[in-house]
């Protein structure tokens, strides 16, 4: 973290009077804090807030989603299952982005779970041997068994079920994670990306967003009406009233009481949707409209259905690496989620370039991407080893949020990230947030994941759409990403080599959207002739840092925090980190650097030979 002294910066520096387009750029921007700025503890707390509480529902989405794969059921002992997922992904989500704001590209970005980890998984637990077992007896402890063996030969209870599955999913979450820090530790990332443009990420990312089609219906079908309703105030929150401003009363020793107009349907559109489809469900259950048959269809669309649920939690529940026993490591799974990482890694680099522009911040050097990669990977390992059904990325909605506060303090995020982890410590937190009515989950679920395909699409901007080979390439890769997955699902393309390991791997890979449409994407997206103009290449990748002033405020931004005598000659070969070759210069005197001399026809130039940029993007002084 930084000191206090950095909460502002120095108006009196020379970059300031050089720089003037520079300064022209931030009061444009109308930044309120910028990345290296510190608000006061206050308002730091109510900004990280709503950073943690934005993050919400895709935190608590994807467990959710995963669940009823995992043979979890909609009962109070699955509930109480849930809710224990739903705090330790709260609690891996908080340490990875309090980690990734101090140490990995340094951006206030979040870190929460990924859908594109979902659709691997429920290919994992979609394979046979992880089909949801009937029940076989039930002993004279009340305690149900099924038709599944455990290695002493006995049958398995209910924790045993959906826990041997989501071992599954860690064994093969933690060797895809590695290969993760891999890619970011040895700069490998940029000879990945350059073979997915934008082409291939649309496909990619447009196809997560369709295959969670089937996603939101087994929990809208318990009430369309409240589902339908919940979809509804989201739309209008998000598009029709997202400007509307709403006036609350602040306080400041020098204003006193004053009025402040904000914007709550533009921040909290998911929370207000939340509560006024949660609030419906209480009219509806308080008026009698909803069964209280707990065999009925309409009954987990009441209120109080998970009441028993919060009641019975505990106050305090603290996560730890290996609660669900040791991970089990299966080659399918492996596989599956490498596929998923790659994805991630593609949509994060894009969040990591959108971020650093909401912020009015430097682009980002080599070393930051490579850093903020690897970061994402050692966070994708924490949970796979604690164990929340799906790694980590970057989270598009909360750099959203940056640019209608204006505040991109990295402090804000370092103490949300804090805040999101505390808040997953306390059992009755997640369990309050599982108790929400199915059908609101639904209604949510179509709003937010029409989002991602419509990201995905964003892409195209990029691309020539007059070309005949784009224009292949797109519904090429569309069709044989939904065809492939759904030939396999009803047994129109068998897997039979003779090798059992063999034939599940496969059987994953090909029952993926995500891989299948990603796969078909790039190859014929590399193979094919074209122009790179044609394909969109280079034309996402932001501009150039080249003023001395820049390049300062770029070390400033970017370095990660340690003391400038640990900066040596041997980083010149750390592809994330960075290297200068006198790292005995501080950041004011990198800001010095930058001068104006005047020329024998007293007309001023300026010094910009102060720092060049070798190949691995790493920056060197000439001084």
């Amino acid at each position: 973290m930084e000191s206090a002294d950095d909460s502002k910066p120095d108006s009196a520096s020379p970059a300031s009077d050089v720089d003037e387009k520079k300064v022209e750029n931030v009061k444009k921007s109308e930044i309120i804090y910028g990345i290296n700025d510190n608000p006061p503890w206050y308002l730091c707390i109510v900004f990280a807030f709503q950073h943690a509480f934005l993050s919400l529902g895709g935190s608590i989405g994807a467990p959710l989603i995963i669940a009823s794969f995992l043979c979890i059921p909609n009962d109070d002992r699955g509930n109480e299952a849930k809710s224990y997922l739903v705090g330790s992904v709260l609690v891996v989500n908080g340490i990875c982005s309090f980690l990734q704001a101090t140490f990995g590209t340094r951006l206030p970005i979040y870190q929460g779970s990924s859908f594109a980890f979902i659709i691997p998984a429920i290919s994992i637990l979609n394979l046979p041997h992880n089909k949801c077992p009937a029940v076989h007896s039930v002993t004279d402890n009340n305690v149900t068994l099924y038709n599944e063996t455990l290695p002493d030969g006995s049958f398995a209870t209910f924790d045993d079920v959906w826990m041997r599955r989501l071992r599954e999913l860690q064994g093969g979450l933690a060797i895809a994670s590695v290969f993760e820090i891999f890619l970011g530790a040895t700069g490998l990332v940029g000879l990945l990306t350059r073979f997915f443009g934008p082409l291939t990420i649309t496909t990619t990312i447009s196809l997560i967003g369709i295959s969670l089609v089937e996603a939101a219906p087994p929990h809208a079908k318990y009430h369309w009406g409240v589902a339908f309703f919940t979809a509804f105030i989201l739309i209008l929150c998000s598009q029709f009233l997202k400007n509307c401003k709403v006036p609350v009363i602040g306080y400041s020793k020098s204003k006193k009481f004053h009025m402040i107009w904000t914007q709550p349907f533009m921040c909290f559109p998911v929370l207000i949707a939340l509560f006024l489809g949660w609030f419906l469900c209480w009219i509806l259950t308080v008026a009698g409209a909803l069964s209280d048959n707990p065999d009925d269809l309409s009954y987990f669309a009441r209120s109080d259905s998970k009441l028993e649920t919060f009641v019975s939690a505990p106050w305090f529940r603290f996560p730890y690496p290996g609660q669900w026993g040791m991970p089990i490591v299966t080659i399918s799974a492996v596989v599956g989620m490498i596929t998923a990482v790659i994805a991630s890694v593609v949509e994060s680099i894009g969040d990591y370039n959108a971020c650093a522009t909401m912020c009015d911040a430097p682009p980002l050097p080599k070393h930051a991407v490579n850093r903020g990669i690897m970061m994402e990977g050692f966070g994708c390992l924490l949970a796979a080893v604690v164990g929340t059904s799906t790694g980590t990325t970057s989270y598009s909605e909360n750099i959203a949020a940056i640019g209608i506060t204006r505040v991109g303090s990295r402090r804000v995020m370092q103490v949300a990230g804090i805040l999101t982890m505390v808040i997953g410590f306390i059992s009755k937190i997640g369990a309050f947030l599982v108790s929400i009515p199915e059908p609101v989950f639904g209604g949510i679920f179509m709003v937010v994941f029409g989002m991602v395909i419509a990201i995905g699409l964003t892409n195209l901007q990029y691309v020539d759409l007059t070309s005949n080979r784009n224009i292949f390439v797109i519904g090429f890769s569309f069709y044989m990403g939904l065809m492939i997955p759904y030939c396999m699902k009803n047994d129109y393309i068998v897997i039979n080599t003779g090798n059992y390991n063999l034939d599940q791997t496969i059987s994953v890979i090909l029952e993926s959207s995500l891989t299948v449409g990603a796969f078909v994407a790039a190859f014929f997206d590399n193979a094919l002739p074209g122009t790179d103009e044609e394909r969109g290449l280079g034309k996402s990748g932001g501009r150039k840092v080249t003023s001395p002033a820049e390049k300062a405020l770029q070390r400033k931004c970017y370095d990660p925090p340690m003391l400038q005598c640990c900066i040596s000659r041997c980083c010149m070969y750390i592809p994330f980190m960075p290297y200068y070759s006198n790292p005995n210069i501080s950041d004011d005197d990198d800001i010095n650097e930058v001068h104006e001399t005047t020329n024998n026809n007293g007309k001023k130039s300026q010094d910009n030979e102060a720092y060049v940029e070798d190949g691995n993007g790493h920056v060197q002084s000439n001084v």
